[in-house]
């Protein structure tokens, strides 16, 4: 082999070394993230809720449960319903 390739494979290695903490976390926070949609979305899977009582069956805060909403909105997994009273209604997109 190369002493190029060497230094390479040496210098890739150190670099995992390195961010494999920084890596972990960024997994951690990604099945973290993955449960709090995937619970948010059994919640609304049989009828529809407003936000603030999403919050109170997942124990989330509702600037929390929002923030998850808008973003599953964005990307078509959820839709807004009726109003009821102050609050739009989320279900899950057909």
């Amino acid at each position: 082999m190369s002493e190029k390739k060497t230094v390479d494979k040496d210098m890739l290695r150190k670099l995992r070394e390195e961010r494999r903490a920084w890596v972990e976390n960024a997994k951690k926070a990604i099945k973290a993230q993955n449960q709090i949609i995937s619970h948010i979305k059994s919640e609304i899977a049989d009828n529809a809720k407003t936000v603030p009582e999403i919050a109170r069956a997942t124990d989330m805060s509702t600037s929390q449960v929002l923030l998850y909403i808008c973003g599953l909105k964005k990307y078509g997994i959820v839709v807004e319903g009726d109003k009821d009273g102050n609050y739009f209604k989320y279900s899950l997109a057909s």
